[in-house]
């Protein structure tokens, strides 16, 4: 197991990790892309499914190391200088993120890509406060022995804050990875990072939990932490709600443009509507539904599987191929899913969360997080990161305790 140096300039962790692979599902052959014109046939509910590569196990990691990293108090000791960069990121000249060179306008959020580029691209699902498995995700993402790279791309899927843990300190990490290479990091809205606001005086959340607001009006005597607050709220204002890649991949963090939304979306073409912008963000998958009627009356509607093969055949008519898809939201058991009944067209749900949220109520308080690595023509590839679970207890000892409270988006 290679050792764990001190802080580099980069402010990134050293480790090493057994990539053995342990297939869970079987390889599904692959599927031809959906015409850019042709509107649904029978046919193309029925072809074959992107296949979903083997979920591989990550058992050994330096956790020692590991430990000692985040223990340290490092990140918020570095607060000050931190939130002083960030500001002067956003301030200066422009230093494009990921992804950003293929906006259509400089606030176009919904991105089309035309190539996925050569270096290695992973995807880190929702992380609420979960410092444990960001650091740990940072841990594979530079070590792996065929895909790490100092250099590997990173797209969050959002949601970086709320539901207690660490969310100061995932967020300072975040900005800190931003500022080292700006052109390796893109960064998606949640909801939770869409619902941040600040009125003049205090900070305000549209959501529950919003214990991130709370804690940030709990310091107002804290001027850094204020405004590095200020800053997530700046930073999420323009960050791309979907990303649209060349093999029929859809990135987002909850769902897409609703059944409601194609006819005026087939008139205009704008991907960037408001009530677009927010189906990208907020709508939640149904596992087994063919069709759920949109809710306008909440941010959170549902989809089904046939909701998101009526979707595909939209976007393939607007020049945007859509044939399978990985996103968050969804806090799922096992911290990642495939769902069966959306064979024909795909979807992974992946989050990063290796705890218990005091929302979920089944399941043991210790989870493996997941991480996801794109794989040109089928769905992302999965990690499981075997994070000890005395160490989960250590950093998230309220993960331990029976879960209360009410059930929240």
């Amino acid at each position: 197991m290679l050792p764990v140096d001190s802080l580099n300039l980069e402010g990134e962790l050293a480790g090493s990790c057994d990539t053995s692979i342990k297939s869970d599902q079987a390889s599904a052959p692959t599927s031809v892309l959906a015409s850019t014109s042709a509107p649904l046939t029978e046919a193309d509910v029925e072809r074959a499914p992107r296949p979903f590569p083997a979920v591989v196990e990550i058992e050994d990691l330096d956790w020692e190391s590991l430990r000692g990293f985040i223990g340290g108090g490092d990140i918020r000791a570095r607060i000050g200088s931190t939130v002083a960069r960030m500001e002067g990121f956003l301030d200066g000249p422009p230093r494009p993120m990921l992804f950003d060179a293929y906006r259509g306008f400089a606030h176009d959020r919904v991105i089309h890509l035309t190539s996925a580029g050569d270096t290695a691209l992973w995807i880190i699902g929702d992380l609420h406060g979960d410092l444990l498995a960001l650091e740990a995700a940072l841990a594979l993402i530079r070590n792996h022995p065929k895909h790490g790279s100092a250099n590997a791309r990173i797209i969050f899927l959002g949601d970086l804050f709320d539901d207690e843990g660490f969310g100061l300190e995932v967020l300072l990490r975040v900005f800190e990875l931003v500022m080292t290479n700006p052109a390796t990091v893109c960064i998606i809205a949640g909801n939770h990072d869409e619902a941040l606001g600040h009125d003049g005086t205090r900070f305000t959340s549209t959501v529950s939990p919003s214990d991130f607001s709370e804690f940030l009006n709990s310091a107002q005597a804290d001027e850094s932490t204020i405004r590095a607050g200020k800053l997530a709220i700046r930073l999420f204002q323009n960050a791309p709600r979907a990303l649209f890649f060349p093999d029929g991949l859809l990135v987002a963090h909850g769902g897409f443009p609703l059944a409601d939304l194609h006819p005026r979306l087939q008139e205009t073409g704008d991907w960037n509507a408001p009530s677009c912008l927010s189906d990208f963000v907020w709508a939640r998958a149904h596992p087994t539904a063919k069709k759920k009627l949109p809710n306008r009356f909440t941010r959170g509607s549902q989809f089904g599987h046939e909701d998101f093969a009526a979707f595909c055949s939209v976007a393939a008519s607007l020049g945007r191929p859509v044939t399978h898809m990985v996103r968050g939201h969804d806090h799922v058991e096992e911290r990642y899913q495939v769902y069966p009944a959306y064979k024909a067209y795909p979807i992974l749900t992946t989050v990063a969360l290796s705890r218990r949220l005091s929302r979920e109520f089944l399941g043991t308080a210790e989870r493996f997080p997941t991480v996801a690595l794109y794989t040109v023509d089928s769905l992302p590839q999965v990690f499981r990161l075997h994070i000890p679970a005395d160490l989960v207890r250590e950093f998230y000892p309220e993960a331990s305790e029976p879960p209360t409270g009410d059930d929240a988006s």
